[in-house]
């Protein structure tokens, strides 16, 4: 008992005083607070949306916006035509006269000094600055051109901003950061480091740090296209498709259970693991779009692209008696479509499913317009318990050879999409509800974003179509500023979930569209645009900062140094497989159970439950598979992922929240895959590290972080290294508990208390702010 008892006291010393260590070493990097905008010039045109729209949005709307229950004096500023209409009582007054200041009521009411005249009303807490003033009477004064919002106009390519440093533009997206860095009266900061460009691209494009062996041949290297070469030869890594299907798996709201509380095992993985082949093969995005929705009504689909509408199968599905079945039928139906919303137009359609969307031009008959595209899969609302929902496939083991080669399966069934022979009645339900119909409607698409073509099939394939014509203004920026938020932590437009009119507007709009332009022009060639992002000069910058630019941009939104931000949770685990050889690297599979607090599924079941109703951990390479293949049970999701801000996959997710919390700090330090993954890398650091003390914490460093630590980051970690070998020498009972943690088996003709002490090491690299931060 007393054994324990010292263990655990030993273990929360450790715990506390790793802590302190990693935040001495690491730095703290948080980028949080606002920049100083409101110090800029007036603009030479002043622009609706990007100038004038977010005052009225913000300081008007609530008593002159949409809401008509909110709405006072019949005056309406979200509308042009409310904006320009006649007023008052002998309709003899109006709000804005384009031109003409003295006749614009706007500018009376902004200006007035007289409190039962001056807007915003003083009792409504809100104000205008006198530069919000000047801006909306510039405004009117050159005309008040009125534009309908801006992720709604029809796509066009920009023009290539001209810039006064040419010789620090690599590619035409530096051309649009630099301009907009030169009219902020600021620069670019230097390049990286060859040592934390091969990290950063690796990470980004492979979602795995480099080797010693790559780092070195990289640093090496001083031919002037070493950096592209680098490049090229991720993008045609097996791994690329991995780390870009990491990111689709939720927005596909992947898992490996049916959720609700009867939360059964499906078999989806075919369709994972056909979406990284996809990746891999470079398939057109618009291909792969057009599979996923409607792969099964194309001419003679082949079995791969029937497999590809799982897509619109991975929605949660309930198998529990009682239900009322036409409901769950709709819910799934609603799911699809709002997924189409999110995952392609950037639109939160679902705020249409009740009632006309009070902020964006989408109907509540524009929603169920949408909803009849997938109103016409031959399913039921509840599923039969155990079996695959209707319809299906059955893939031979030959076929799913075809998708992942060394698969060694039998026949598999797994949900696809297909269409009813003749296609059900829609109608507009009245609040939502299942049964509540109210008007019928056909399949189309809402007119605000794209008119839909008379000539174009009114099925899935005809919605395909319409999402990925250029003339769309959505689809393209909305897919393009997805891959520029995996780059540097946040899209050009920040809300990459709205593109409405309560989204963020976008930093750099002319980029966005230039960088959907060449998208398009491109053949939707999706590796194309990641080399253009990464090898950017925009990109290649190092993430320092001093304090002047920090504090005038603290989050980075002018792009006047390179990318710093956390890595994800699944990366976070494959990193330190990565760095300690614990990793299996191989492609595609059935889902792996690695290690996860014993019980917790027990706990949590509500009932029901079937295969899942305990976690039967997996042996051996199960263990160690990269953290897409873990297996994603929807009501239980996999706890330490979790911790680290990873989606529960029930609904479409195209960006995740982010915190910072202790437990984070916890499962780093405390998780038996963390700690083993360090006593894995402890035990190499013994044998490959050198003959020094210090060369076997450079060589650990150097494993994790890609270079070498400076003179007092030595100096403290080989502090740690004496204090903790001192200590499991004096407690060998400890040093054994610690290398015993994991299934990997320790080598023990190592010195268990010098290779412990490493352990411990390592563990505190594995803490640094530096090891689990891209940047």
């Amino acid at each position: 008992m007393q054994g324990k008892k010292s263990w655990l006291e030993g273990q929360i010393f450790m715990t506390i005083s790793l802590l302190l260590l990693a935040f001495l070493i690491g730095a703290c990097g948080n980028e949080s607070g606002s920049s100083k905008y409101d110090k800029k010039k007036l603009p030479d045109l002043v622009d609706f949306n990007f100038h004038i729209k977010p005052i009225l949005s913000d300081r008007c709307f609530a008593c002159h916006g949409p809401d008509a229950n909110a709405r006072e004096g019949d005056l309406r500023l979200d509308t042009e035509e409310g904006a320009f209409a006649a007023i008052g009582e002998n309709k003899d007054r109006f709000p804005i006269v384009p031109g003409d200041l003295k006749s614009s009521q706007v500018h009376y009411r902004i200006t007035s000094d007289d409190p039962e005249e001056k807007m915003p009303p003083p009792e409504s807490n809100l104000s205008l600055t006198d530069y919000e003033i000047k801006l909306i009477d510039k405004w009117i004064e050159q005309g008040a051109e009125w534009k309908k919002h801006w992720s709604f106009i029809p796509l066009k390519e920009p023009d290539l901003p001209v810039v006064e440093q040419e010789d620090w533009v690599r590619n035409p997206i530096d051309n649009f950061v630099l301009s907009r860095l030169e009219k902020e009266g600021l620069k670019p900061t230097g390049e990286a480091t060859k040592e934390t460009l091969i990290r950063r691209a690796s990470l980004d494009i492979t979602g795995l740090p480099p080797t010693l062996e790559e780092v070195d041949a990289f640093v090496e290297d001083t031919s002037p296209n070493a950096y592209e070469k680098l490049v090229d030869r991720l993008l045609d890594s097996p791994a690329y498709g991995e780390r870009m299907a990491m990111e689709w798996m939720d927005v596909a709201r992947y898992a490996d259970s049916h959720g609700y509380q009867d939360d059964v095992e499906r078999v989806m993985w075919p369709w994972r693991d056909w979406v990284i082949k996809a990746f891999n093969k470079n398939l057109p995005f618009d291909d792969f779009i057009e599979w996923q929705i409607a792969g099964d009504l194309l001419e003679n689909p082949t079995t791969e692209q029937i497999l590809a509408t799982a897509f619109n199968r991975n929605h949660m599905i309930t198998q529990e008696g009682g239900i009322i079945e036409e409901e769950y039928r709709v819910e799934y139906v609603a799911d699809r479509t709002n997924t189409t919303g999110k995952a392609f137009l950037g639109l939160t359609l679902e705020c249409a499913r009740c009632h006309e969307h009070k902020y964006d031009p989408i109907s509540q008959k524009d929603y169920y317009q949408l909803f009849a595209f997938y109103n016409n899969v031959p399913e039921r609302g509840l599923a039969p318990y155990q079996g695959v929902p209707d319809p299906k496939i059955t893939l031979t083991k030959e076929e799913v050879s075809d998708i992942v080669s060394f698969v060694d399966e039998q026949p598999i069934e797994l949900m696809v999409m297909s269409e009813m022979d003749e296609p059900r009645d829609c109608f507009v339900l009245v609040r939502g509800g299942y049964e509540n119909h109210g008007e019928k409607v056909e399949a189309s698409a809402p007119k605000a974003i794209l008119e839909f073509a008379d000539d174009l099939p009114k099925n899935r394939i005809g919605l395909v179509k319409w999402l990925t014509d250029e003339k769309n203004p959505l689809t393209t920026r909305v897919l393009v500023n997805r891959y520029w938020q995996l780059y540097f932590g946040t899209g050009i437009v920040s809300t990459p979930e709205d593109f409405g009119n309560q989204g963020a507007l976008p930093s750099h709009p002319e980029l966005l569209d230039w960088l959907a332009w060449e998208f398009i022009k491109s053949g939707w060639d999706l590796k194309a645009l990641h080399k253009l992002i990464v090898t950017s000069a925009t990109y290649r910058q190092s993430s320092q900062v001093d304090d002047e630019l920090y504090e005038y941009d603290p989050q980075n939104i002018l792009l006047a140094r390179g990318p710093r931000h956390r890595l994800s949770a699944e990366m976070l685990r494959d990193y330190a497989l990565s760095v300690s050889g614990l990793l299996v690297d191989r492609l595609g599979g059935p889902s792996v159970k690695p290690y996860q607090p014993e019980g917790l599924w027990a706990e949590k079941i509500g009932g029901g439950g079937g295969s899942l109703v305990r976690y039967k951990q997996s042996e051996g390479e199960g263990l160690y598979r990269k953290s897409l293949y873990t297996f994603w049970k929807r009501t239980v999701p996999p706890p330490s992922m979790m911790t680290f801000d990873a989606s529960e996959r029930n609904v479409c997710t195209v960006k995740r929240q982010s915190t910072s919390t202790p437990l984070q700090a916890l499962v780093l330090l405390n998780d038996p895959q963390y700690t083993e993954a360090s006593r894995v890398l402890a035990e190499r650091v013994v044998k490959e590290g050198g003959n020094s003390i210090e060369d076997k914490i450079q060589y650990a460093f150097r494993t994790t972080t890609a270079r070498y630590a400076n003179e007092d980051e030595l100096a403290i970690l080989k502090e740690v290294f004496d204090r903790e070998y001192q200590g499991f020498n004096e407690d060998k009972e400890s040093a054994e508990q610690l290398l015993l943690i994991g299934e990997h088996i320790f080598d023990n003709k190592l010195d268990p208390a010098e290779t412990a002490a490493y352990t411990v090491v390592v563990n505190t690299i594995f803490n640094l702010s530096e090891t689990i931060t891209k940047g």
